[in-house]
């Protein structure tokens, strides 16, 4: 499995591990929360590069992606 494929599934199983949203997954979060961490600053590593890439597919109306891969994997 690639790099890229591997880490579409990990963004699609990942869950808030602090927070307001603890618990909630990435893709659900509410969209003013992951710009709030946006203009802020995503936090570092692995979480940090999950949540970017969760803003760019909301900011595209490309949530329905990651929604089909957690139903897949």
């Amino acid at each position: 499995m690639t790099e890229d494929k591997q880490f579409l599934i990990d963004v699609s199983k990942m869950r808030m591990p602090f927070g307001k949203y603890k618990g909630s997954f990435l893709i659900d979060l509410p969209e003013h929360y992951i710009v709030w961490y946006k203009r802020k600053g995503f936090p570092n590593g692995k979480l940090g590069k999950q949540m970017e890439l969760v803003y760019e597919l909301k900011l595209n109306g490309l949530e329905d992606l990651i929604r089909e891969i957690k139903k897949r994997y």
